[in-house]
């Protein structure tokens, strides 16, 4: 383990948690973090740009040059090249390092702040970045009662929040040996999602499950062309590719679509704060099921997806979805009470020939009857279900239903399903469940392996499993281990007959002792 990464993963940790106990009590915590992350992410483009013009600079010879220092007047210039560049500007003055600096003199810091975001999403407008920007400081309302009740409170909040920040050590990202900023993000959302009860797992996917799951769509590739999340959340799935991978290896770009506003916005985000420029992701936000935005985006080598578990949708309420090309093939839809499948279809719908889909599923859409079984039939007869991964319980904040991963490809090497249960594939963390690196490893070698293994993995023909009726859990292929003392009934009865007789010399014993007592009286 790289024990400088660790001490300052640690350091960092430890500021973030500062940060959100120094703030609490004004604002819910769950509702707090878009102000924590949104100033975040506001330092960040603000350190990003500078240190991209000053490395420019440095390097055509101006060695003591820096962008901060200048007057806005002298950077004007400079805009239309940032702008195609970053994708955004920011004068001098309005730079986080600068307002930070005027802050806490500043009575109308809550306007400055206003006038600064309204400045830095108006620099895109009209550009290839427009779109990437709009709305990203929405949820950070400078006037909002939550933050106190008169103008001066809340500015006494922004100011504290905007020191918390600024005193984070996040250094420049090109000196860290960690991704400080995409740390920050990460360890944020899991802290309030683990705080927030079953509204944090809606926003955030455990990272070891997003490492499990970009993995499997990963096997045997060393770069992806596209890849995809249809209910992206804050992007932490699509994100974990540019860890695994590089950034640069996901060769055409990042692309999801999230129904919810204030998630949508921290996704675009999260991109930012782990370097990924404007050109090379594009979130859209609106339901996918009924209005998906990237119909001249797909196909996609990799999908991975955690979607909302049994949400209700239009289904067969719509007459226009049963001739939906995504939908039409299966000849039904998902149940109106369900939309677990349509995610399904939606997804195999835009995958490539040469792609992998991964995509967490609720228990109930393996075995469920009605719609659900003819889809489940339809995607085993043209043989696109590659695995049934079956996952420990209590992996996820807010649930602990043990969920499963279904593996898809369009064209796949043989006609079997594998089913492998990996249950028992965890540790204990306080509450809850945990992936290790090696329980990760062991689940990617079995499904690769595809062999047989007792109580662990079962290889599976589509006729087996149309004799199955259609049902897809893990549970009916891969027996469990019987983990039960095994008892000898011969020598247990033996053991029993000792005991009764023993029991019968006791008793004869304290009847003669009862009898002596009452001759003696």
């Amino acid at each position: 383990m790289d024990t400088t990464k660790e001490q300052e993963r640690a350091e960092l940790h430890r500021a973030i948690w500062q940060i959100a106990d120094d703030l609490r009590g004004s604002v819910d915590g769950w509702d707090f973090k878009q102000y924590v992350l949104g100033m975040l992410f506001y330092r960040y483009i603000s350190e990003n740009l500078t240190d991209y013009i000053n490395q420019g600079e440095r390097e055509g010879g101006a060695a003591d040059f820096d962008y901060a220092a200048l007057d806005d007047a002298e950077a004007e210039g400079a805009r239309a090249d940032l702008v195609t560049e970053k994708g955004y500007f920011i004068a001098p003055s309005e730079l986080f390092a600068s307002v930070l600096a005027r802050a806490d003199g500043d009575e109308n810091l809550n306007e400055t702040l206003a006038r600064v975001f309204r400045h830095i999403e108006e620099s895109a407008q009209g550009t290839a970045s427009e779109a990437d920007l709009r709305g990203l400081f929405d949820d950070i309302d400078v006037n909002s009662n939550k933050l106190g009740a008169t103008v001066k409170e809340r500015n006494a909040k922004l100011v504290k929040l905007m020191q918390g920040i600024g005193g984070m050590k996040l250094g420049s990202f090109r000196d860290n040996t960690i991704d400080a900023f995409g740390d920050a993000y990460e360890y944020l959302m899991g802290m309030y999602a683990s705080h927030a009860g079953k509204s944090g797992g809606e926003y955030y996917t455990p990272q070891e499950v997003s490492e499990l799951l970009t993995r499997l769509t990963l096997i045997g590739k060393q770069s992806v062309n596209k890849v995809y999340d249809p209910a992206c959340g804050s992007g932490s799935l699509l994100l974990k590719f540019a860890k695994v991978l590089g950034k640069d290896k996901v060769r055409s770009g990042f692309f999801g679509q999230e129904i919810n506003l204030t998630t949508y916005n921290l996704c675009r985000i999260n991109m930012f704060l782990h370097d990924i420029d404007f050109d090379k992701f594009d979130i859209a936000q609106g339901d996918t099921l009924t209005q998906p935005k990237h119909w001249d985006d797909e196909p996609f080598e990799a999908i991975v997806s955690n979607p909302p578990y049994s949400i209700k949708w239009a289904g067969k309420n719509d007459p226009l979805l049963i001739n939906d090309p995504r939908f039409a093939p299966a000849g039904v839809l998902a149940p109106p009470s369900k939309a677990d499948l349509a995610f399904i279809l939606h997804a195999l719908a835009w995958l490539a020939p040469n792609g992998t889909a991964a995509i967490v599923c609720f228990p109930g859409v393996l075995y469920r009857g009605g719609a659900e079984k003819k889809i489940r039939q339809y995607l085993v007869e043209n043989n696109f279900v590659d695995a049934i991964i079956q996952l420990p319980d209590n992996l996820f904040f807010g649930t602990s239903i043990a969920t499963c991963i279904m593996v898809l490809k369009r064209s796949k090497n043989d006609t079997t399903t594998v089913f492998l249960d990996a249950s028992k594939e965890y540790v204990k963390v306080t509450n809850s469940n945990k992936l290790t690196d090696e329980h990760i490893a062991s689940i990617l070698a079995r499904y690769t392996e595809r062999q047989a293994v007792d109580h662990r993995v079962s290889i599976v023909t589509a006729d087996a499993i149309a004799q199955e009726d259609y049902n897809l859990s893990v549970s009916t292929y891969v027996e469990p281990e019987d983990t039960r003392e095994i008892i000898d009934i011969e020598k247990l009865n033996a053991e029993i007959k000792q005991i009764v007789a023993r029991e019968q010399v006791l008793r004869e014993e304290i009847d003669k002792i009862v009898a002596e007592i009452e001759v003696d009286a």
